[in-house]
């Protein structure tokens, strides 16, 4: 009996004991410490280590995946950038084309507006198909024809001025044969043109008869004595004789020279049209011509 009852004191002071080393390792853990005790160190150790080697390859594969992403992404939009250049490309040009487009027409608009309030003509604006520079067959040809009212020696035009006359006519085409083409001595030439100056209409007459290849001017001929005529003047048809209508622009006066009997003078003008590439030109329909 007694032995059993030593026995029981000494199961439980050792269980004190326990309960005593418990309660103390128990404030150590859960004290605030410094440092980490080594089995601890170890475990975060080798816990880190295989973390590592584990996490570190996924992390490449994930990167290189998303890399991959963020290329796909990087070429759509490129290529969305450069469809947008390509679109603004498009449509500055259309938009240059357009203006342009506009203050060309407006010009003409003007030019034959202004015009027509002078002398009450028609206008027909052709479109130029083609043109011939051949020696001796300086002639375009336009999109409107017989069917549009187009005659024989219409007089053309361009928004600077006098171009040519109509010299064939078809039903839906006309040839028209250039102011280059002009010399007297040629019967194949365009006719020569009755001519005065702006503001010296009724004091100033002169004969357009021959275009110098040379110089690219033009020679005005039968200027007669004591005419006012001076470099400087605007040249314009006179409406002398009927072919071309009065009033159509033909050039400026560059010099005036006196015959070598002092009985008539010549002029040069700088032609107005400068004989450019047209893309449209106007006919002059007259009264007497209009259908």
């Amino acid at each position: 009996m007694k032995l059993f009852k030593m026995f029981n004191n000494k199961r439980l002071f050792i269980l004190l004991i326990t309960l005593v080393m418990f309660i103390v390792l128990m404030g150590f853990s859960l004290g605030p410490r410094k440092a980490l005790t080594w089995p601890e160190n170890f475990l975060r150790d080798t816990t880190g280590f295989v973390q590592n080697l584990f996490y570190k390859p996924a992390g490449y594969i994930a990167g290189f995946f998303e890399d991959i992403g963020n290329l796909k992404d990087l070429a759509q939009e490129n290529e969305r950038l450069k469809i947008l250049a390509a679109q603004y490309a498009r449509d500055k040009a259309q938009y240059n084309f357009i203006e342009s487009e506009n203050v060309r027409l407006e010009k003409l608009n003007k030019f034959t507006k202004a015009q027509e309030n002078m002398y009450k003509y028609e206008y027909h604006v052709a479109q130029v198909l083609g043109i011939t520079t051949e020696p001796g067959n300086s002639t375009l040809v336009i999109n409107l024809g017989s069917k549009d009212g187009v005659k024989l020696n219409m007089s053309v035009i361009s928004d600077k001025g006098l171009v040519g006359v109509v010299s064939q006519v078809s039903n839906f085409t006309s040839t028209v044969k250039l102011m280059t083409m002009m010399d007297v001595n040629d019967p194949n030439s365009q006719p020569a043109i009755a001519a005065t100056a702006i503001e010296k209409v009724n004091s100033t007459f002169g004969m357009i008869e021959r275009y110098d290849p040379e110089t690219k001017k033009l020679i005005m001929n039968r200027i007669p004595p004591g005419d006012p005529i001076k470099p400087g003047d605007e040249i314009i048809s006179s409406g002398i004789g009927g072919l071309y209508p009065r009033g159509l622009v033909i050039g400026k006066v560059d010099s005036v020279d006196v015959g070598e009997f002092g009985l008539t003078s010549s002029a040069v003008i700088t032609p107005a049209a400068e004989f450019e590439d047209w893309k449209e030109l106007i006919v002059v329909y007259t009264e007497e011509r209009v259908e």
